[in-house]
C-alpha cells in the first residue's frame, strides 16, 4: 500500500485504539480485588471526617498499581466533594514546587504562577482551604524514589503530614508508590515517626492473569475476530517470560498496526514477529522512556565511547555537555545504575582506591534503537 493510500485508508482493525495507552483505565479491573479492598480502607476514615492512614505501595512495573491509586481515587470523588485525591506522577513532577502545584491545580482548577509568589504562600493558599472547607487531602505519588534522587522526599512528607500543626483540622495522607520492591528508601526521623505507612503488597500477574487481561484488552481495542486466541496464547507466552504486562499490551497494539499497513483483515502470526523485530528490546525502550534529558545525555555519552570510561573522565564529558555539578552527576550515575543500564568497577585505584570504570550493559546499537522505537 502506497503512503498516500495508508493516510487515507479509512478501514480499522481499531474498535478503541486507546485501551493500548499506558495510561488507559479499563472499567473492569481484574485480579486486584484485595489491593483495591486495601486502598479503600486506607482512605475510608477521610469519608467519615476523620486522618486517611499513609500507605506504601509496592510492587514491581506494570502489576497495576497506577490504575487501582486513579480508580480508587474515582470512586472517592464521586462518593464525597469532601476527600480530595491528588495523583502525582515524581518521573515529571520531582521539586517541592512541582509537586505543591499538582496540589494548588486540583484545588482551585489552576496553576499557581512560577514566579513572583512564594512557595509559602501556596502552601498556605492549600492548607487554609483545606481547613476553611473542612476538606481532607490524600496525595498518591508515583514512582516516589524519583524524589529521593532529587533529596526532595523528606521536605515533601514534611510538608503534607505535618500541615495539621500550623493549620486547624486539616488532614492529609499520603500513598508512596513504588515500582521496585528492592529500592531502600530513606525518611528522616521526624518525618518516619508520623508517615507509619501499611504496607499494599502488588505481586506480579500470572500467566493466566496475563491472558485474562491481554485477551480483555483485545476485546475491547479490536473488531471482533481480528485476532485469534491462539495468538494472544502466543504473546501471553512472550509478555509472561518478560515479566511485563505493558510487554503484550504494547505487542497487540504495534501488531495492529503492521497488519493495517498489510490491508490485513487480521492480525497474523507474521505481525507478531515483525513488531518483535523492529521494536527491539520492549522493556528497554520503556526503561529508556523514563529518562530525564541530562540522564538520556549521559546514556548517550557512555553508548557512544569506544573505550571504557573512568567516572572522572565521564564527568568531564558530560559537564561540558550540561554545565552540571559533580554532585548531580553522580546521582544520574546512581541512577543509571538502579535501573540495570550501566554497571560500575572500583578499580582500586584513585583517592581512597574508589576510581569507578562505567560499563555499559547494552549494546550500543540496541539503546539506539529503543531511543527511537516503531
Amino acid at each position: 500500500m502506497d503512503i498516500d493510500d495508508l493516510l487515507l485508508y479509512d478501514e480499522t482493525l481499531f474498535k478503541n485504539i486507546d485501551a493500548f495507552n499506558p495510561d488507559y483505565i479499563p472499567s473492569h479491573f481484574p485480579h486486584r480485588k484485595s489491593q483495591m479492598e486495601a486502598l479503600a480502607i486506607s482512605i475510608r476514615p477521610a469519608l467519615r471526617k476523620g486522618r486517611p492512614v499513609n500507605a506504601v505501595v509496592l510492587g514491581s512495573c506494570a502489576t497495576g498499581k497506577t490504575t487501582a491509586i486513579k480508580k480508587i481515587f474515582e470512586m472517592v470523588e464521586r462518593a464525597s466533594d469532601k476527600v480530595i485525591c491528588v495523583y502525582i506522577n515524581c518521573q515529571i513532577h520531582t521539586t517541592r514546587f512541582g509537586i505543591f502545584s499538582q496540589i494548588y491545580q486540583k484545588i482551585f482548577g489552576h496553576t499557581p504562577p512560577e514566579t513572583g509568589v512564594p512557595f509559602s504562600r501556596i502552601y498556605q493558599n492549600i492548607m487554609q482551604n483545606l481547613s476553611n472547607e473542612g476538606k481532607s487531602l490524600v496525595v498518591a505519588l508515583d514512582d516516589i524514589n524519583y524524589l529521593f534522587y532529587s533529596k526532595n522526599a523528606n521536605k515533601i512528607f514534611y510538608d503534607i503530614l505535618r500541615a495539621h500543626e500550623s493549620f486547624k483540622g486539616v488532614k492529609t495522607g499520603v500513598f508512596a508508590i513504588l515500582s521496585d520492591i528492592e529500592f531502600r528508601f530513606m525518611l528522616d526521623k521526624n518525618v518516619n515517626s508520623i508517615f507509619i505507612p501499611q504496607e499494599i503488597i502488588f505481586n506480579p500477574y500470572s500467566r493466566e492473569e496475563m491472558r485474562d487481561i491481554l485477551k480483555e484488552r483485545a476485546n475491547i481495542g479490536f473488531y471482533p475476530d481480528v485476532i485469534s486466541d491462539e495468538l494472544i496464547d502466543e504473546i501471553t507466552d512472550y509478555t509472561s517470560s518478560s515479566g511485563d504486562l505493558r510487554v503484550g499490551i504494547d505487542l497487540l497494539r504495534i501488531s495492529g498496526n503492521l497488519a493495517e499497513s498489510d490491508a490485513s483483515k487480521t492480525i497474523e502470526r507474521k505481525h507478531i514477529e515483525d513488531a518483535l523485530k523492529n521494536t527491539g528490546s520492549i522493556n528497554l525502550t520503556y526503561t529508556l522512556k523514563s529518562l530525564s534529558d541530562d540522564e538520556r545525555t549521559l546514556l548517550d555519552i557512555i553508548r557512544l565511547s569506544n573505550e571504557d570510561l573512568t567516572a572522572g573522565d565521564l564527568y568531564e564529558e558530560f559537564s561540558k555537555k550540561t554545565r552540571s555539578s559533580y554532585a548531580s552527576f553522580n546521582r544520574i550515575l546512581n541512577k543509571l545504575e538502579f535501573l540495570r543500564l550501566i554497571d560500575t568497577k572500583f578499580t582500586g585505584k584513585g583517592i581512597k582506591g574508589n576510581s569507578r570504570i562505567i560499563i555499559l550493559r547494552f549494546d550500543p546499537e540496541e539503546i539506539q534503537k529503543c531511543m527511537n522505537p516503531l
